[in-house]
């Protein structure tokens, strides 16, 4: 990396237009002078031009080496990179789950695009997947129609995501664009009240799911209308945030007792905040962005939808195993090896933990990872072991537990679903 550092640097003195635009600059201010010149005195024009031909041929042979140090630095970063970098293939794929999928990959850009905002792209894509719905495999078979790249596009109970055959947004989008106005309002303007009437409209949902959302934009409501100044009045505004807590927090007590209790708590504090225990409450410079991360997460719960859009999660995922992928697929190609499981990887892919989506059992006794065909099974005693497992310690009569003296029979474990 040492070499194309130096390279960087020499690109960072030699690869930028700053002298050559002063050189050109110079130039325009040499003919402006020479028009100006024959413009006041018509006789001038021609010991004008003669003096002014010598300094333009200055100028501009300065210009093209200036343009010369520039493309041999870029042309030498290149040659840097090439080095460093050298191309490789990408990994083969052998077996693409998703090839016979167009429809799923249609509609994770469709909804990708429209949890982004992007609303006008989303339409124009969704109507030419509509246009070509079939799409042919690799053995030339269509594996999808229209019928289910629309059923693909519909919410659980029927309601289409996105209606493409209406002039004003679908179903979909209209929710997405009003979740922007409310991100716009928190993010930019730092206007919490779209925010908090979402939530208040959804607090029941929101109480069912265990959020503390409204809540949290409410305490976020109080510390605003507290730390705003007023130099006429010192306690106006926290006053003004008593005032507001007497009209909401008592919405919140029964669960949030302790919470409202010490917000309450800082009036006595109020001349001097950044010396009180409430100096973090008061004073967070990551309170709105933390709101604005909870209002989209809560928000999509309520659509059925995760809180990071599936096709960013997947892309992101590969990114980080390709290179795995990539030196497992030449060693084995270099042993002659091949995969000896169709449902998982020979390796672990270092995935970071917001990643790992689902549970996985490994058997206490064989050391092996559950699968769909050997899931774990709960013993009468309640320890848990794979499938395979209690098969081989039963034998289809009592065993004892391995863990425990507990003695039981195959037919009394219970399958466990993670």
């Amino acid at each position: 990396m040492e070499a194309l550092r130096l390279e960087q640097d020499k690109l960072d003195k030699k690869g930028n237009l700053s002298r050559t635009i002063e050189d050109v600059q110079k130039t325009i201010d040499l003919l402006v002078a020479a028009r100006a010149t024959i413009a006041a005195d018509g006789t001038s024009c021609a010991p004008t031009l003669a003096k002014l031909k010598r300094p333009i041929k200055a100028s501009l042979d300065q210009v093209n080496s200036d343009i010369k140090d520039i493309y041999s630095a870029h042309k030498d970063y290149s040659k840097a990179l090439d080095r460093k970098f050298k191309p490789q293939s990408m990994p083969a794929s052998h077996n693409d789950a998703l090839s016979s999928q167009p429809a799923l990959i249609n509609r994770a850009i469709a909804m990708h695009l429209l949890r982004e905002g992007q609303f006008n792209v989303a339409q124009t894509f969704i109507s030419e997947a509509n246009a070509k719905p079939h799409s042919a495999t690799s053995n030339g078979s269509n594996t999808k129609d229209a019928h289910d790249w629309d059923s693909l596009m519909q919410d659980a109970d029927g309601t289409p995501l996105y209606d493409i055959n209406r002039d004003s947004a679908g179903a979909l989008q209209s929710r997405f664009a009003h979740m922007y106005l409310v991100l716009d309002a928190l993010r930019k303007n730092h206007n919490l009240n779209p925010a908090i009437e979402w939530a208040r409209q959804h607090s029941y949902q929101l109480e069912l799911r265990g959020s503390n959302l409204e809540f949290d934009l409410c305490r976020l409501r109080f510390v605003e209308l507290y730390s705003q100044y007023d130099p006429d009045d010192h306690m106006s505004c926290p006053l003004k945030a008593l005032e507001y807590a007497r009209q909401t927090f008592p919405n919140f007590s029964a669960r949030y007792m302790r919470e409202t209790s010490s917000l309450l708590g800082s009036l006595a504090f109020a001349p001097a905040l950044t010396s009180s225990p409430y100096k973090s409450v008061f004073f967070n410079d990551d309170a709105w962005e933390h709101a604005a991360s909870s209002f989209i997460r809560e928000f999509c719960a309520m659509l059925g939808l995760s809180e990071k859009s599936p096709l960013y999660t997947a892309t992101t995922a590969g990114a980080i195993a390709l290179p795995v992928l990539e030196k497992l697929e030449r060693v084995m190609g270099e042993v002659g090896g091949q995969w000896t499981s169709v449902n998982e990887l020979p390796v672990e892919i270092p995935l970071p933990h917001s990643y790992l989506f689902h549970s996985i059992f490994v058997c206490p006794v064989s050391k092996e990872q559950g699968t769909d065909a050997n899931p774990p099974m709960m013993l009468p005693c309640g320890h848990i072991i794979a499938k395979e497992s209690l098969e081989k310690i039963s034998r289809g009569n009592k065993f004892k537990c391995p863990y425990c003296p507990v003695e039981g029979h195959p037919k009394e474990a219970r399958k466990v679903f993670l």
